[in-house]
C-alpha cells in the first residue's frame, strides 16, 4: 500500500450525558445507538479500506478488552493500542500517536478522529479526507469542518478567509481562527455570516508536521510523551504508557496546545451528514422519526406520542409511552431516564447525584466485560445472585476462592472445564457443579465455540472485590 493513510481512534472519554446507556464503565463510543454496531466500530469501518493503514486505537485501560473484542466483531486488527494511564485530553495522546506511528513506520500521514461521532455517509467522509490530502502532504495541519444547519452553542467553530462553496468534493481552505463555543447570538451571527463551520476534532496531517508543531508550541507535552512511550511495555498485546512521565502532562486539548497557535492552517468543509450524539436530544434529533415525531429503538410502543425518543435497550423490557410529547425515556434493565427534551444534558447532573448517594448505577453497567469475555447480573437479592457468564473460546478465568460466598454453575451453552481444589472436570450443557465457600476454583473453555453459564451465588457478601487470585494469565492482582 503506498503512502497509506494511518487512521488513529480516540476513544478514551467516559461522558455521561447520555446516561444511563453511557457510563463511566461502558461510555458511549462503544454502546450501539444506531444501526447495527457501536460508534466506535463504525469509525473503524469508516477509516478502513485501500487508502488506509491499520487504526491506531489510543484508549484507557479499563476499555482495552471492550475495543478490542469489538474489532473483532468486525474482523479488524489494530496496529496498536495505546493504553494512557489517565485521561489527558487529546494533545497528549495525539502526541503519543504520532511519535509511535513515525517510530515503527517512519514519517506517514495520519488521520485523526473521535470514536463517538455519527457519521453515516462514510464513502462522503472519505471523499472529504481525500480532498485534504495534498495538503497534509504538503505539511499543512488539515482539520475538517461541518457545514452548519443551525446556531448551535454546544460546538466550537471555525472561522474561513470566505464562504465555502457549494462543490463536491470541497476545495480545502484557509482557517483564519478557531471560535470557542459561543453564546446564543453569537451562534446566530456565525451561522447567517455563512463564513463558519463546526469544529468536528478531525484532523490530517504528517507525524512530521503534528510532531515539528508539538516542539514549537508544546515542547513540554512532546518531552513527557516521547519519555512515556520510550518507557511503555506491553502488556497481552497492549502497549502501556508509562505511568510516571504520563501523570506530569498538562491536561490540554489539541486545539489550545496548537491548533490556535499555529501558522497555516487548511479546513475542508463537510457536508454530509454528522452528529457528535453529545445528548439524548442530539440522538432524536438524527434518528429516524415518523410524521409524529416520534424515534423509536428496542421493544417500544409510542400511543399517540409526539416528538419523543422511546429507547429501549434489553429484549427482557418493553417501553410503552402514552401521550407524551417532547420526552426523552431510556430504559435499562437496572435504570430508567425520563427528561424533556430541553433537559436531556442534565443527565450528567443526575449522575453526579447517584454518585454522591451511593447507587451503583452511576457509573456501573448491567453487563461487566472482562478479558475472557463478561458476565451480567441477571438478579440479586438478600444473600443471593445470578448472573449470566460468558466465555470466549480457549478463554480462561483466574484460578481463585472467595471467602463469603459459594456458587453453583450450570452450563447451558458449550461446555467448561471446571477446576475446584485438586479436581478438574468437563461440565456439559445441562450439567452443573457446586464451588463451596473457600474452595479454589478456575473456569475454563477448552472448546472452540462460546461457553455460556448461570451462576448462583450465596453468601454474606457478594461484592467483586471478595475475590483472591492465585494464577491469571491477564496478570490482574
Amino acid at each position: 500500500m503506498p503512502n497509506p493513510i494511518h487512521p488513529v481512534i480516540l476513544c478514551g472519554g467516559s461522558g455521561t450525558r447520555l446516561w444511563p446507556v453511557s457510563r463511566k464503565a461502558f461510555p458511549k463510543q462503544f454502546a450501539t445507538l444506531t444501526g447495527t454496531h457501536s460508534l466506535f466500530q463504525a469509525s473503524a469501518m469508516r477509516l478502513s479500506g485501500q487508502d488506509f493503514a491499520a487504526p491506531v486505537i489510543v484508549t484507557a485501560s479499563d476499555f482495552r478488552f471492550i475495543a478490542l473484542e469489538q474489532l473483532a466483531a468486525i474482523e479488524t486488527a489494530p496496529d496498536e493500542i495505546l493504553l494512557e494511564p489517565s485521561t489527558k485530553n487529546t494533545a497528549a495522546a495525539i502526541c503519543a500517536a504520532a511519535l509511535s506511528i513515525e517510530a515503527r513506520h517512519g514519517p506517514s500521514l495520519m488521520l485523526v478522529a473521535p470514536s463517538d461521532h455519527l457519521i453515516p455517509d462514510t464513502d462522503r467522509f472519505r471523499a472529504t479526507v481525500a480532498a485534504g490530502r495534498a495538503s497534509a502532504e504538503a505539511g499543512h495541519i488539515v482539520t475538517f469542518g461541518i457545514r452548519p444547519d443551525r446556531a448551535e452553542t454546544g460546538y466550537g467553530w471555525l472561522e474561513l478567509t470566505e464562504a465555502p462553496a457549494p462543490d463536491f468534493p470541497p476545495e480545502p481552505q484557509v482557517l483564519r481562527s478557531f471560535v470557542e463555543k459561543p453564546d446564543a447570538e453569537t451562534a446566530r451571527r456565525l451561522f447567517e455570516g455563512g463564513t463558519h463551520l463546526w469544529n468536528a476534532g478531525i484532523f490530517f496531517f504528517s507525524t512530521e508536521t503534528i510532531l515539528a508543531a508539538l516542539a514549537r508550541h508544546a515542547p513540554e507535552t512532546l518531552r513527557l510523551t516521547r519519555d512515556a512511550l520510550a518507557n511503555a511495555r506491553l502488556d497481552l498485546g497492549f502497549r502501556r504508557l508509562d505511568p510516571v512521565a504520563w501523570q506530569d502532562l498538562e491536561d490540554i486539548s489539541i486545539d489550545h496546545a496548537v491548533m490556535q497557535k499555529a501558522d497555516d492552517l487548511v479546513a475542508v468543509p463537510y457536508g454530509g451528514e454528522w452528529s457528535d450524539l453529545g445528548d439524548w436530544h442530539a440522538v432524536w434529533r438524527d434518528r429516524a422519526k415518523g410524521s409524529d415525531g416520534v424515534a423509536v429503538t428496542g421493544n417500544t410502543t409510542a400511543l399517540d406520542c409526539r416528538d419523543t425518543l422511546l429507547f429501549g435497550a434489553s429484549d427482557r423490557q418493553e417501553v410503552v409511552g402514552i401521550g407524551l410529547e417532547d420526552m426523552i425515556v431510556v430504559a435499562m434493565p437496572d435504570a430508567v431516564l425520563v427528561a424533556h427534551k430541553d433537559r436531556a444534558q442534565e443527565a450528567k447532573e443526575a449522575v453526579e447525584r447517584l454518585n454522591a448517594k451511593g447507587a451503583a448505577q452511576g457509573t456501573q453497567f448491567p453487563v461487566d466485560y472482562r478479558p475472557w469475555g463478561w458476565f451480567e447480573s441477571l438478579t440479586l437479592g438478600n444473600r443471593f445472585q445470578v448472573k449470566q457468564i460468558f466465555v470466549k473460546p480457549g478463554a480462561s478465568l483466574s484460578l481463585q476462592s472467595h471467602h463469603h460466598r459459594a456458587e453453583h454453575w450450570i452450563v447451558v451453552e458449550g461446555t467448561a472445564r471446571v477446576t475446584i481444589g485438586d479436581e478438574v472436570q468437563l461440565v456439559s450443557e445441562n450439567q452443573s457443579v457446586y464451588v463451596p465457600l473457600g474452595a479454589t476454583h478456575r473456569l475454563e473453555n477448552p472448546g472452540k465455540l462460546p461457553m455460556r453459564l448461570v451462576e448462583v451465588q450465596t453468601g454474606s457478601y457478594l461484592g467483586e472485590d471478595d475475590i483472591i487470585r492465585y494464577d491469571d494469565e491477564y496478570a490482574r492482582g
